[in-house]
């Protein structure tokens, strides 16, 4: 017998809360009969909390990714993607990387500061600064608190380049800036559409920007003269896959100059999440929708190894990057009318300009 579907927590992805891997007391509401409603809260609301972590540069040794240092404004995000990769590192935290990893948003603190401290670190080497590279620097706390911007205004300063990837139509706000640090070679940015179907979106991914508006965005950019790529991310087998042609098209009208995709990926607690996600919006869909990810991750839910974690590997993964191989071609979207590079000489070092006249 299998068990019912939970309860959709409205406006978020999550359905459940469950504990990190690092959690040695785990809590269990129960109905005790003193009269206690023992279901979940529907509506939980985000709650904010400083970062405190001493370096604001992570750097990466990852292989399979193609910058070498990143900033994540935010752990954890509130656009409740269902499938987000980033979820367990709310583990480190020990919260949930459910309901909490929607809900209880970490926030950088004097980023200014500690951002020209690091580029004015003796030996420091200047190479493209990621946003987003783990959680999305244009989710919906970004309009209040700005971090992301305080971020991108230091980059501009210092003359330091940036690549974004963001499924958040937030971004346009800061086109000012973008589109100067593009007509240097300093600014690329990366739209990630999962989807053109709107009601998929509103599940899968609930308080990110629709499809039409993230189109929008790469309009809007490209018009500015922001070179603009699109991530297909992740790619759902049995679930968005046929898209794929459809998504190319539209990113091509739009402007992109690039598409890419990555594969589903399911870390540690992630398994069980996407597994009461799809029992619970898509249970027709569901057994076929996992048997056929195992057949790209080697007969498991999901396959860590370096080389092989974005792309899956066998006869399917084979077909579903000889499909992109095609829409690239077919579309012009294989990245010959991008910089093929961001600028790396005109950044000026702190130690060696003057900071009092750059944030007049």
């Amino acid at each position: 017998m299998t068990n019912p579907p939970k309860p959709i927590v409205k406006g978020r992805g999550a359905l459940s809360n469950p504990a990190g891997r690092f959690q040695i007391r785990i809590t269990e509401v129960f109905d005790d009969g003193w009269g206690e409603d023992p279901t979940p809260d529907t509506q939980p609301a985000t709650q904010l909390f400083p970062d405190k972590t001493k370096n604001i540069i992570a750097r990466n040794q990852s292989p399979d990714v193609a910058f070498d240092q990143s900033i994540n404004p935010y752990k954890g995000c509130e656009h409740g993607c269902v499938y987000c990769f980033a979820r367990p590192t709310h583990a480190y935290l020990d919260l949930s990387p459910g309901i909490d990893f929607e809900t209880k948003i970490f926030y950088k603190t004097n980023v200014r500061e500690r951002l020209v401290d690091a580029l004015g670190k003796p030996g420091y080497v200047c190479s493209p600064i990621a946003l987003g590279a783990n959680t999305d620097p244009y989710q919906p706390v970004e309009k209040k608190l700005k971090i992301t911007r305080q971020i991108l205004e230091t980059l501009s300063a210092w003359r330091h380049p940036v690549t974004i990837v963001t499924k958040g139509a937030l971004v346009l706000r800061d086109l000012d800036i973008l589109a100067e640090m593009a007509s240097q070679g300093l600014a690329q940015v990366t739209m990630s559409i999962t989807t053109l179907d709107n009601s998929l979106k509103t599940t899968l991914e609930p308080r990110a920007a629709g499809p039409a508006a993230r189109l929008r965005c790469v309009r809007e950019l490209t018009k500015a003269g922001v070179p603009v790529s699109v991530l297909m991310a992740p790619v759902i087998p049995g679930l968005n896959d046929d898209e794929i042609e459809s998504v190319a098209a539209a990113s091509a009208a739009a402007g992109a100059i690039r598409l890419g995709y990555v594969l589903l990926r399911l870390p540690y607690e992630l398994k069980e999440l996407f597994r009461e996600w799809l029992h619970a919006h898509v249970p027709e869909k569901a057994g076929r929708v996992m048997k056929l990810l195992r057949e790209m991750r080697g007969g498991r839910d999901y396959d860590s190894q370096w080389g092989q974690r974005q792309k899956g590997t066998g006869p399917l993964a084979e077909l579903l990057a000889r499909r992109f191989e095609l829409a690239r071609t077919k579309y012009h979207l294989d990245g010959s009318r991008a910089l093929d590079h961001l600028r790396t000489d005109l950044f000026r070092d702190p130690n060696a300009v003057e900071q009092d006249d750059l944030f007049a």
